[in-house]
């Protein structure tokens, strides 16, 4: 593992191992017990944490290793709205842009200005919005060459405050945040060792319906309807399913908890059987949202 605190170290640490692998947060990533031959990189120091915010603009220039829970607070704090609706996501700014990080009240990829990156060969680049495409949980950077996230540039909004209430900018994008926080701890486990949503929401190409408790039938989804993947894993029965010591959160189905003496192989086997189950129950191909290094599912 090694942590370059500028783009010319990072270059070097290419030249070691161009394959390497970069680790931001970790907390939508899951490690194979045996672990991962190439170099790892974490950007936690030196340039790629600096933050500058435009109070008047609302334009942020920040590196990719910025943390987000962090840089939300602190744009918050000043009025500037756009990116408090992503509270309660623990990520680095770059790895919130590369999966296009998100939930119920947005994405990050709204956001974005424009991405500095570095490619597998050492060269650096500038990608503005209008290069880059965002979808649900995805971006293309991957598409371009394998782009290693440097730096990231967010245009904010300056948020006027609300005449009626008399409530300035900062208390009215602070009270978002609050809102956000409260729905997520109320809805989601989270105090609980997980790598958050399991699985993506997917689409649907076929409409699905099910007998409801009464006999009467209820409709699940309709075709091309994104719906969600806790819900088709609650109706399949894997609400605390166990594997080992990795389970099906009884709260909230795609969240799977890592409980003491966990192993990766303990949560990939959970997957695996959760991902049939429902295939099964409903004829419906669950994408995993969790990255996993050095296992395939």
């Amino acid at each position: 593992m090694a942590h370059p605190q500028s783009v010319a170290e990072l270059i070097e640490c290419i030249k070691i191992d161009p394959n390497l692998r970069i680790l931001g947060d970790g907390a939508n990533l899951l490690v194979a017990d045996e672990g991962v031959s190439e170099l790892v990189i974490v950007l936690n120091r030196g340039e790629f944490i600096d933050v500058q915010i435009n109070d008047t603009t609302g334009h942020v220039i920040a590196g990719a290793g910025a943390n987000l829970p962090k840089l939300i607070t602190e744009t918050a704090r000043r009025g500037l709205s756009g990116i408090e609706t992503l509270g309660g996501i623990p990520a680095t700014l770059g790895g919130a842009v590369v999966m296009n990080a998100g939930g119920t009240f947005g994405q990050i990829g709204d956001c974005v200005h424009a991405v500095h990156a570095i490619d597998r060969a050492g060269n650096t680049l500038k990608l503005g919005r209008e290069q880059l495409t965002f979808s649900y949980r995805h971006t293309d950077l991957g598409d371009h060459h394998d782009l290693i996230i440097t730096r990231v540039e967010l245009a904010l909004r300056p948020h006027a405050g609300d005449p009626t209430s008399g409530f300035s900018g900062a208390e009215v994008v602070r009270a978002k945040l609050k809102d956000v926080m409260a729905y997520k701890s109320k809805s989601q486990p989270m105090s609980a060792s997980s790598a958050g949503c399991c699985f993506k929401n997917p689409t649907l190409s076929r409409s699905i319906t099910i007998t409801g408790p009464d006999g009467a039938p209820t409709t699940l989804g309709e075709p091309n309807q994104r719906v969600s993947a806790g819900m088709l894993i609650d109706k399949a029965g894997c609400k605390g399913l166990r594997i080992g010591n990795a389970e099906v959160s009884p709260q909230h189905a795609n969240f799977f908890i890592a409980h003491p003496n966990c192993t990766a192989t303990d949560i990939i086997a959970l997957i695996r059987s959760v991902r049939q189950r429902v295939g099964q129950a409903f004829g419906v191909n669950i994408e995993p949202e969790v990255k996993i290094w050095g296992a395939e599912l």
